[in-house]
Parts: structure tokens; C-alpha cells; sequence
């Protein structure tokens, strides 16, 4: 009995897997109906294509397994919300997974059919469904450990072009025998051209997925770098802040003692009037950001002053002395970055009178609340729970919410962000410590 090729109903059965077991990891366009019915439909398109090009010439075979590959890319698309190089990169992954299900179940039930002699169509769909469920069933899992990294690491140029070369590569090298078997490189025997087709795709599998995974780590090391950076630079904003105020309390300090030997002259009643305004301004700058909490209140104070320079209302309701459990870096990171947030969005406002920011920190049934809210204009997109940013160079912003939610997890706290009816909200929640806790019962008691 002759040896014949992987069916291509096989074939386009293990590329719609494929796709979906990838689908399955990454940010979804669709959902319910709508994706059920995108996906039964691509794998009935699928099927057709691949069984009715079965019988197209050498020449065609190419060009068709191309066409074949654009469809599952169409698939990518039309299921996940997704740049077209993230699409096209999990494509690949997804082809290659796919060409090695479709010859390791075909050599594996050849060899039981030659070698035991177990022929007959139900053992050909037993062993269909066997092979592909447990190669698919692992890979998921094995990409289930790193659906994070699939949704929210971008992929660049170079690495869409990686994937391709190795996608490319292996398949010309797992088929070479296949399409020409008179090369150095290929074989006339069947049994060789299996092992070959098998092997050389499962070492293209591993390949692009230890590829993958590396791409993930270093991405990684980049996020946690630029948090790190991030961090650091809140941090010497303070130092910075924490310095220029001392030098504005002290010469307002000297001013105070200028206007009171002023007044102990005959001066008009305009001048007087003018001089008990100036000090008016001067209570009311000291009575600003007395929070309870020295760095929150450098930090406010260093961000209320930027605000009222470029008209900017920020108003603050803030029990400082709940933030005792946290470090001097932590509430730097939390709020620098939060209200640097908010006034970057605001700046974008043409109507001043609209420039809104509200900080609110108070306690609530044994935990901290501070809540970060700002009004802007336009529409935000969500992406892996964070605003998409606006900005052409995605993948250098948003290290600033990331900071913050990396800072809340230390201390178990978490991090929610909405928008509603123009009004951006970002909320950082923390259990309060034991001993603050029970500082709040005898509190409300």
C-alpha cells in the first residue's frame, strides 16, 4: 500500500486549531456568538481552500500554502484586537504548531497501520482526535503560563521578521523532500521523508517558542527597568521639591516680617489694602497641603504649584497620617505619578475653567483609599485593564500606572481605573495595617 500525503482536511483542521489555541491567550475583538460563529465560518473556508487546492500542480503548491497562511492571519484579525505585526508573529507560531500536529499524527498512525495493521476509517478518526487533542491540549497549557506576556508586550518589526525566517525555514527544510527529492538534501524514501517532515517541525516549534519566551523575559527586564527609572525619578522630584519649598517657606518667611515693618508706617489706605491682601495670600499658601503626612504634603505642594502656573484647578482631600505603613519612595511613586497622569491630560484641554484634578485619601471599612480623578475630552481605549496611550511611541508610555499598581502590590493593595461621562478615575486600594485598622474601629467608635 502506497504511502500517501497528510490529507489536507487534516491539514486545515490542525490550522484552525492552532489559531485558536493562540486566539484563546491573547486580547479578543469579539466575543459569544459573534466569535463562535467568525471561527466555524474561517474553518469551513479553511477546509474548503485546502481540500479543493489538493490536486493543483507543483508549481501552485506555494503560492496555495501561502493562501492558506493568510487565512489563518485573517482568522488573527478578525478575532483579536491586534496590530497587524502581532497578528502575523502569532501567526507564524500558530502555522508551525500546526504543520507539526498535522505530520506527527500522520506518521503515528501510518506506523501503527503498517506495522500492526490496525486499518480502518474509525482508527483514522480515533487517532485524528487523540494526536491532535493532546499536542493542542499541551501547548495550550504550555502558553496559558504566559498569556500575560502574548497580551501586553508588542511586537516589534525585527521580531515579526524572526518568526517568519524560522516559520519559513523550517518548512521548506520539513518539505523539501516532499516537493523534490532529487537533492543532497533530501530523500526518495518514504519512511525517511516522515521522520524528516516530523522532527524538523517539532525542532521549529521549540525553536520559536524558546524564542518567544526569551522575547517575553526581555521585555520584561525592560518593563521592570523603566518602572525602576520611573520610581527613582518621582523620587528625586521630591528631594527636589522637598528643597525648593524650604527656600519659598523661608522667603516668605522674611516677607512677613518686611510687611509687618511696612504697616508700622503712615501709608495710604490703598497700600494698606494691598499689604492685607499679600498677607491673606501668604496664610492661605501655608494652610494648602497640610495633610499630616510631610512627603504627601511636598508632593502636592510641588504639583499645586505647577497646576496654578498653567491653570489647573487640583483640589485635595487627604488624611495623610493613614499613609505611616508606606515609604517615603512608595507615596512619591503613587502620587508623583498619578497626578503627572492628570496633569499631562489636562494640559491637552483648550478651556482652562475645565482643567479639573481631585485627590481624595480617606479610610474606609478597615482600608485605604486614594482616589485620582481628572475630566478630559475625547474618548480613552482599555487595553489589559489600562488606558491605551495617545502617544505615537506606545511602547516607551505607561510605565507610570504600571509603576503604580508594581508599588500597591507590595503592600497587597490594588489598582482600578474607569472613565465615565468625561471623568477619568483611577482608585488605589490598600488593606490598612493591623494596628491602623484598629486605629479606625476606636476611631469610629
Amino acid at each position: 500500500m502506497p504511502f500517501p500525503d497528510i490529507p489536507r482536511l487534516y491539514t486545515a483542521i490542525a490550522e484552525w486549531l492552532a489559531c485558536m489555541v493562540y486566539i484563546a491567550q491573547l486580547t479578543l475583538r469579539i466575543r459569544g456568538w459573534k466569535l463562535a460563529g467568525v471561527s466555524v465560518g474561517m474553518l469551513v473556508v479553511q477546509c474548503v481552500f485546502l481540500v479543493v487546492t489538493g490536486d493543483a500542480p507543483l508549481f501552485l503548491w506555494i503560492p496555495c500554502m501561502i493562501a492558506a497562511i493568510g487565512l489563518m492571519l485573517v482568522l488573527f484579525c478578525a478575532c483579536c484586537n491586534l496590530p497587524v505585526l502581532d497578528a502575523c508573529y502569532h501567526c507564524m507560531r500558530a502555522f508551525l504548531l500546526a504543520e507539526f500536529a498535522a505530520a506527527l499524527e500522520w506518521q503515528l498512525y501510518f506506523y501503527t497501520l503498517f506495522r500492526l495493521g490496525w486499518y480502518s476509517k474509525l482508527w483514522d478518526v480515533l487517532c485524528l482526535i487523540v494526536i491532535y487533542s493532546a499536542v493542542f491540549s499541551f501547548i495550550y497549557l504550555l502558553e496559558y503560563r504566559r498569556r500575560d506576556s502574548n497580551r501586553h508586550f508588542k511586537v516589534t518589526l525585527r521580531e515579526t521578521g524572526s518568526a517568519v525566517a524560522i516559520g519559513l525555514a523550517v518548512f521548506l527544510m520539513s518539505n523539501l523532500s516532499y516537493a523534490y527529492s532529487n537533492t543532497p538534501f533530501s530523500s526518495g524514501f518514504v519512511t525517511d521523508i516522515f521522520n524528516t517532515r516530523t522532527l524538523v517541525d517539532l525542532g521549529g516549534l521549540a525553536i520559536l517558542y524558546a524564542y518567544h519566551v526569551q522575547r517575553g523575559e526581555l521585555h520584561m527586564r525592560y518593563e521592570l527597568d523603566s518602572i525602576q527609572n520611573v520610581l527613582q525619578n518621582q523620587y528625586a522630584q521630591y528631594r527636589q521639591s522637598r528643597e525648593s519649598i524650604d527656600v519659598i517657606n523661608r522667603k516668605y518667611h522674611d516677607l512677613k516680617h518686611q510687611i509687618a515693618a511696612l504697616r508700622a508706617e503712615s501709608d495710604p489706605d490703598r497700600r494698606a489694602a494691598w499689604l492685607d491682601e499679600m498677607e491673606e495670600d501668604i496664610k492661605t499658601y501655608e494652610a494648602q497641603n497640610k495633610t499630616g503626612n510631610p512627603v504627601l504634603d511636598t508632593v502636592l505642594t510641588s504639583k499645586s504649584l505647577y497646576c496654578q502656573k498653567h491653570g489647573i484647578t487640583l483640589t485635595c482631600v487627604a488624611d495623610g497620617t493613614r499613609l505611616g505603613f508606606m515609604s517615603v519612595m512608595d507615596i512619591c511613586t503613587i502620587f508623583g505619578n498619578a497626578l503627572d497622569n492628570a496633569i499631562e491630560c489636562e494640559l491637552r484641554i483648550a478651556d482652562k475653567s475645565k482643567r479639573l484634578i481631585h485627590v481624595t485619601v480617606a479610610v474606609q471599612k478597615g482600608f485605604l483609599l486614594l482616589r485620582f480623578e481628572n475630566y478630559y475630552e475625547g474618548t480613552l481605549e482599555f487595553e489589559g485593564g489600562l488606558p491605551v496611550t495617545t502617544k505615537k511611541e506606545k511602547a516607551y508610555h505607561g510605565f507610570g500606572i504600571k509603576s503604580i499598581r508594581y508599588t500597591a502590590a507590595k503592600y497587597g493593595g490594588s489598582v482600578t481605573v474607569k472613565a465615565k461621562d468625561n471623568w477619568f478615575e483611577m482608585k488605589v486600594l490598600f488593606p490598612l495595617p493591623k494596628n491602623g485598622a484598629e486605629d479606625t474601629e476606636q476611631t469610629s467608635q
